[in-house]
């Protein structure tokens, strides 16, 4: 308990710092990934496919509180042990209307010297009538980025976890399996982990080529598949994608399979304490221009800085943020029917891969296309695992 204590005090700190520079009367958390941050990776969440829960964090120069149903205070007392790591529950029956949001916030609001009153802030933007509220959604989830030792501890924890349910789900793969079948394989080997499958993604032969977000359908597998799982626990998510082929693949699957492997070897040895998310996304076009695909960047995004989102913010062109040591990354190159994806932290001085699979095959840097020198600390990328009927 008081490992959470300090985690929340420590964050809580940065919030009231972030008042104190923005001129803010207090913050107000409506995301599920803030709540999960901001409570050492309390599940207050309900419903797995909204952004919002039935939870609120109001945190104020000089108390914190959550604002719930009287439906939910009981478990997020007893069993997320909320009150024992300092928060004030403050619930309202599941039959009356809730404390509103507005007359909660101008409760809070601050008369200036001059008059004016300090405006609110929260994570998501709030249309108040008569009150501003500072749309603050960019600057937490940039907070959120910044894993604390014990958060990085629990990143390379649910890393490991995610690669060994990926890995299970792939050697339990076989013609004839319908990619919903394949989904339902990931999930639970997601599931009996702790971890909640927030994406799976599952194509089979063609679809591969089609889509970058293969939902999975009652497609019957051949010979490909790949397999796309972002996992959550305790509020953190890793990412990874990886590919299976029945048959030695035709040479067509193997050349994009290597292109995205350059890229993704690229950007990996780029993230690294200080580069700008935009000299990385540089970093990925060169290597996308080297394997033969110039205009690749254009059809996909090539993933970004991970925390409590899948993506707290995209690398872009000219992207100015920096990474820093104990950030995670989960870059994710592809061309139509290839992708290589891993999520990694960021060292001090190397980046290290949290959802490494052992024994999956892997391509050497000096595998790769056009002779690309490797670089020191780098990790190979997976290959195309080959299996047999």
């Amino acid at each position: 308990m008081k490992e959470i204590l300090d985690e929340t005090g420590t964050k809580l700190q940065l919030l009231r710092d972030l008042m104190d520079e923005r001129g803010l009367s207090a913050i107000l958390l409506k995301r599920t990934s803030s709540l999960a941050w901001i409570t050492g990776g309390a599940r207050t969440w309900v419903n797995t496919a909204s952004s919002e829960g039935p939870v609120m964090a109001l945190v104020t120069p000089r108390e914190h509180l959550l604002l719930t149903s009287t439906i939910e205070a009981p478990r997020l007392e007893e069993e997320e042990h909320l009150v024992a790591s300092g928060w004030r529950l403050e619930s309202s029956p599941w039959y009356a209307p809730p404390r509103g949001v507005a007359d909660l916030l101008r409760d809070q609001a601050i008369p200036t010297d001059t008059g004016p009153l300090l405006p609110p802030g929260c994570d998501v933007p709030l249309n108040i009538p008569g009150l501003e509220v500072v749309d603050l959604g960019s600057t937490i989830s940039r907070l959120r980025s910044r894993l604390l030792p014990v958060e990085q501890d629990r990143a390379r924890s649910l890393g490991a976890d995610c690669a060994a349910a990926m890995q299970e789900t792939c050697l339990s793969l076989e013609p004839g399996q319908s990619e919903e079948e394949i989904a339902a394989l990931l999930w639970h080997q997601a599931q009996s982990r702790g971890i909640q499958a927030i994406v799976s993604l599952v194509a089979v032969d063609e679809r591969i080529a089609r889509y970058r977000h293969p939902l999975p359908t009652e497609k019957i597998l051949r010979r490909h598949a790949m397999v796309v799982l972002c996992g959550r626990r305790q509020g953190l998510v890793v990412s990874l994608t990886r590919m299976v082929h029945f048959g030695s693949p035709p040479e067509e699957i193997r050349h994009r399979q290597n292109a995205v492997a350059l890229v993704d070897h690229a950007m990996i040895a780029a993230s690294r304490p200080g580069i700008t998310t935009g000299e990385i996304f540089q970093r990925a076009c060169d290597a996308y221009g080297q394997a033969g695909f110039p205009q690749a960047w254009v059809d996909h995004h090539q993933g970004g800085v991970a925390g409590y989102e899948p993506r707290e913010y995209l690398a872009l062109p000219d992207g100015p943020d920096r990474l820093s040591p104990g950030q995670i990354c989960a870059w994710n190159p592809s061309l139509p029917g290839a992708k290589s994806e891993d999520t990694l932290l960021v060292g001090e001085t190397e980046p290290a891969i949290l959802t490494e699979i052992p024994g999956w095959p892997l391509l050497e840097p000096r595998q790769l296309p056009h002779d690309v020198s490797p670089l020191p600390g780098v990790i190979p990328r997976p290959d195309i695992l080959i299996r047999y009927i």
